[in-house]
């Protein structure tokens, strides 16, 4: 049930003109919002709060809020201002930046921050203290009659008051940590060295529990207003403090002078321009001498912004003067109360920082000497409760202490088991095959989502999959499946066994690799298959844009070793030996002097066979993951992606072809100034440097699915281009909202605009040109199909080399908040056969 809501409208009592902009809030609270255009609000009502109303050149109003009190007028009368007199005219006044002392003391407080700034040092530390906090939010008595949690009654007494909302919240999962940051300006380093680390709550129950926790850590960042930019919710803000576009994003308002603590303020609330765009709105409270020191911020998201779940974000900031003059944060809490996901709950999640020890001597250089930003102490999550009664800063409430026992009540429930075994299924992808801790699972189930799918080939697909985990041997890993087709009868199956050089915790993907595998499969599937992220046999995938009866059978045996480090370096050297046979439309057929093939039954099955060598290099600074079961998420994708790697086919072990193929790809994300969204480019290039047949030319990355995926066109057909050169650009513009927001009847949508265009230059060389050697046999026929009347039809095609592939695409995401759909135009080789001009595709994703 919905929290009661105070609503109420602002208007100048001598004009009786509503006012926009104006600051409402609780006393004491970070509770508040900003009026809309029309002087209306709405905020959680709090029954024996003070509510405060309060403009730029307007008397400030206290008005006491009762039980009985669900709707407020409130008439602002002008009174002087001790900084500036506030004329009022008898119509709406227009907000400007020209002589507005408002602005002028804020290019003075943002001028100031070099002066101000630790960074200037050579060296500095200090000591952190991080509590996050995960609740459910809104809880009452309703919930346990008749709510979500009716068959829980137990969790009644682990319920307790949030102070800073004043609402009863049901906390489920937390998180502590102590640290101790390091930061050096030559050779510039900054490194994060954790000592304690420990957490409790209902993320015990999944095994990849951490992702959870990794995920609220990095949407729920730490923000440093004094940056230009600030990443939070997983989107880029603009600075209230930002050198670049602080003072054209932000409207300023001087408020009042007040005290934090002894300290006489100047108090400036600011608001973006458009409040649906991705900016902050609160105050800031501006020592009131000629330092321009920031004392505390009180930062909130206005009452319309575009951002997703998040009904209320408040941010309370303190700094404290050190005796060198710098300015550094003493104090961090963020309160984030999320809205309900298809009305099963609302949730809150609150973040605590402590900031204390801050020291400005030379730190060792041997401190700095470990790989990556992070490095966790081997006993950090060993510490005993001395331990943390003597590091923690901010102390455990009465719930967040008893956690541990509410885990233990969820255990004794009757058909937890039952519940669990399902949910994690839907949830993680996988089965565990046990859910007693004391007798934690061996081997794991799945993934499930690859059972049931359905190709030309195999019509019908059964498929059973399984992994062992770490509680069977911390090194040694083992995963395979066995797949039957009901159309073409034929097993398949797949075995892998890996060994980890470092433990794991629970699956061998776990982040930096460090493992060498030996493999074996045997399976079908086209080649465009092989540019998908996920299972090539994913029930989505099994929903094609057209018929793909161009397949192969394969059967490859490899061994590899891949290597990573934390400081984003990676190297991966692969020996593989692989036969194909063509099935369905697809088959081998070397030239013979004739323009095109014949029907050859033996021909079509021939069997194309390599032995191939492949050595790669990575490297992604600043990368994070998470682990699940199927695999590693990165998340945070502003880390670029620098790969390079080389192919060679030898004639050995059976490999029939000599070649050498060489490829580059990278990756970057940019924020554009003005919150005007993002931009992800994506690079590749690479050749083919001997004459080879047309397997081992090289294909675009076709997405022959409806869903999208990245690095791939959604317009290409299956092998449509053979090139032995090219290079291919990626570019997608997310504008957030930036436009719609503008748009009336779109703005209360919150529709998001995402548009892009994907580019393919390819040529191929005369050597690999089977119309320039028709009798060559070492070269094949290009795939095609064989019409009924006996003739053939060329499905691959040699491009242009002065005309590039192009599409564009133009898409609405976030439509329910997790739905994208996108219109894709092929702007040219329109002239081929089974070219379209128009596609769609779509994408299920959650954002904020």
């Amino acid at each position: 049930m919905r929290a009661q809501q105070l609503t109420g409208r602002v208007t100048d009592a001598a004009t009786n003109l509503p006012m926009a902009w104006v600051n409402v809030y609780y006393d004491g609270m970070p509770v508040g919002t900003n009026t809309d255009e029309q002087g209306n609000f709405s905020l959680p009502l709090h029954a024996g709060k003070t509510l405060v109303v309060s403009f730029m050149g307007y008397e400030r109003q206290n008005i006491a809020i009762t039980a009985a009190v669900s709707k407020v007028e409130v008439l602002l009368r002008q009174s002087p201002h001790e900084l500036q007199a506030a004329v009022v005219k008898g119509k709406k006044k227009k907000y400007s930046r020209k002589n507005n002392p408002a602005v002028e003391l804020m290019k003075k407080v943002i001028a100031a921050k070099k002066q101000l700034d630790i960074h200037r040092h050579d060296y500095f530390s200090y000591n952190l203290y991080k509590k996050l906090t995960f609740s459910f939010n809104d809880v009452n008595e309703r919930t346990f009659k008749d709510g979500m949690l009716k068959k829980l009654p137990f969790l009644e007494k682990h319920v307790e008051i949030c102070p800073e909302t004043g609402k009863r919240i049901l906390p489920v999962t937390f998180q502590e940590t102590t640290a101790r940051q390091i930061w050096r300006k030559n050779p510039a380093a900054e490194k994060t060295i954790i000592t304690g680390k420990r957490e409790d709550g209902l993320n015990k129950f999944f095994t990849t529990g951490e992702i959870l926790n990794s995920l609220l850590a990095d949407c729920f960042a730490d923000i440093n207003i004094f940056d230009d930019n600030v990443r939070l919710l997983q989107h880029q803000f603009i600075s209230p403090l930002s050198a670049t576009n602080a003072i054209s994003f932000y409207r300023y308002f001087i408020q009042d002078t007040v005290y934090v603590g002894d300290d006489r303020c100047i108090e400036v609330t600011f608001t973006p321009n458009n409040p649906q765009d991705f900016g902050f709105s609160g105050s800031l409270f501006i020592l009131a001498d000629s330092t321009y020191r920031v004392r505390q911020s009180k930062i909130l998201f206005p009452q319309n912004s575009d951002v997703n779940f998040v009904e209320q974000l408040n941010i309370n900031q303190e700094y404290k003067h050190l005796p060198s003059g710098d300015q550094v944060m003493e104090s961090n809490k963020m309160t984030v109360q999320l809205s309900a996901i298809m009305d099963l709950a609302r949730l809150q999640v609150q973040l605590t920082n402590r900031f204390t020890d801050y020291n400005l001597e030379p730190v060792a250089d041997k401190e700095f000497r470990f790989g990556g930003t992070e490095m966790i102490d081997p006993n950090a999550e060993l510490r005993k409760e001395d331990f943390w009664a003597e590091m923690r800063t901010d102390s455990l409430t009465k719930a967040e202490a008893d956690i541990g026992l509410m885990v233990k009540e969820f255990q004794q429930m009757n058909n937890f088991n039952i519940f669990m075994f399902v949910f994690k299924a839907f949830v993680e992808n996988y089965v565990e095959t046990s859910n007693d801790p004391k007798k934690p699972s061996l081997i794991d189930i799945g993934p499930i989502n690859t059972i049931f799918s359905h190709n030309f080939i195999d019509g019908f697909r059964l498929r059973a999959s399984a992994q062992t985990t770490a509680n069977l041997h911390p090194n040694i890993f083992g995963r395979g499946y066995v797949a039957y087709g009901f159309k073409d009868r034929r097993v398949k199956g797949m075995g892998e066994l890996s060994y980890a050089f470092n433990k794991r915790a629970y699956s061998v993907n776990e982040y930096p690799y460090n493992n060498v595998s030996v493999s074996a499969q045997t399976d079908v599937m086209s080649p465009s298959d092989k540019f998908l992220p996920t299972d090539k046999d994913n029930v989505f995938s099994s929903f094609k844009v057209m018929t793909v009866d161009q397949m192969m059978y394969f059967t490859k045996v490899g061994a590899r070793y891949q290597r990573e480090w934390t400081n984003g370096m990676g190297f991966d050297v692969m020996v593989q030996r692989e036969r194909d046979e063509g099935v369905g439309a697809l088959f081998y057929q070397p030239l013979n002097g004739s323009p095109v093939p014949t029907w050859d039954t033996e021909a079509h099955r021939r069997y194309f066979n390599t032995t191939d060598l492949r050595l790669g290099v990575s490297y992604t600074p600043g990368v994070k993951y998470v682990n699940t079961k199927q695999r590693r998420i990165p998340v945070n994708n502003e880390a670029p992606i620098f790969t390079l790697s080389h192919t060679a086919g030898v004639k050995l072990l059976g490999g029939e072809h000599n070649y050498n193929f060489t490829e580059a790809t990278v990756y970057k994300r940019f924020w554009l100034p003005s919150a005007f969204g993002r931009l992800d480019m994506f690079f590749k290039t690479g050749a083919q440097w001997n004459k080879v047949p047309y397997p081992l030319l090289i294909m675009p990355a076709a997405n022959l699915s409806y869903v999208v995926h990245k690095g791939t066109f959604c317009m290409i057909n299956n092998m449509e281009f053979l090139n032995d050169r090219y290079a291919s650009a990626m570019i997608t513009w997310d504008l957030s909202g930036k436009l719609f927001n503008r748009v009336p009847l779109l703005r209360k949508l919150k529709w998001r605009e995402v548009m892009g265009v994907d580019a393919l230059w390819g040529t191929l060389t005369d050597k690999n040109n089977p119309a320039l050697h028709p009798d060559d046999s070492r070269l094949y026929y290009f795939p095609g199909h064989f019409n009924p009347d006996g003739s053939y039809e060329y499905s691959s095609h040699v491009m242009e080399s002065d005309k590039p592939y192009v599409e564009v695409y133009a898409g609405v995401y976030n439509i329910f908040k997790i739905l994208q759909v996108q219109a894709v135009r092929r702007l040219n080789y329109l002239y081929l056969p089974d070219a379209k001009k128009w596609g769609w595709r779509i994408k299920l994703e959650l954002t904020f």
